[in-house]
């Protein structure tokens, strides 16, 4: 049984781009060479392509896997796939969250080294490396999925503000 979400989480650009860089610190420690990434679409995409800048990794490749539909996990799509076992081969994510979709990448490239910027403890145990745990009922908010919009002072009631405001208020 699902667990319901009962908090959300707003990574910013900054946040995501410093903690990916850490997580590129923490790889070039670990001093493996990689050959190439696939990023898993879509979520990996931002991440694979910080990771490429920091780990001078030209060759980037995509695995494109549907399988959220609105805030619902469903069935695992598998709309591109890429050649061979993995070996050599950097595979991103943004989320692990159930690890549905990474147990689905390691059936495709169960040689690859898979990591995500975040990851839920359902999903732990699927990758190899991560930055930031965060709770399973904790519903990330990724910054290609949100925008900056004004929000009213709390102080302003639903009667102030449906009374037509002039300049001098």
């Amino acid at each position: 049984m699902e667990q319901p979400i009962r908090a959300t989480w707003a990574v910013t650009w900054d946040r995501l781009h410093d903690d990916t860089r850490q997580l590129a610190g923490r790889l070039i420690q670990g001093r493996r060479k990689y050959r190439s990434i696939v990023a898993i679409t879509r979520g990996g995409m931002v991440p694979a392509a910080i990771l490429a800048r920091e780990l001078e990794i030209r060759l980037v490749d995509t695995l494109c896997i549907a399988s959220y539909q609105d805030r619902e996990q469903g069935d695992m799509k598998v709309l591109k796939s890429v050649d061979g076992r993995g070996e050599g081969v950097l595979v991103v994510d943004d989320l692990s969250d159930t690890g549905a979709t990474i147990r689905t990448v390691r059936e495709i490239l169960p040689d690859a080294h898979v990591v995500t910027v975040y990851v839920k403890p359902a999903g732990r145990d699927v990758v190899d490396e991560f930055i930031t745990e965060v709770p399973q009922d904790c519903w990330i908010l990724f910054p290609w999925d949100t925008s900056a919009q004004h929000v009213a002072p709390m102080a302003l009631t639903a009667a102030d503000r449906s009374r037509p405001h002039s300049d001098a208020d």
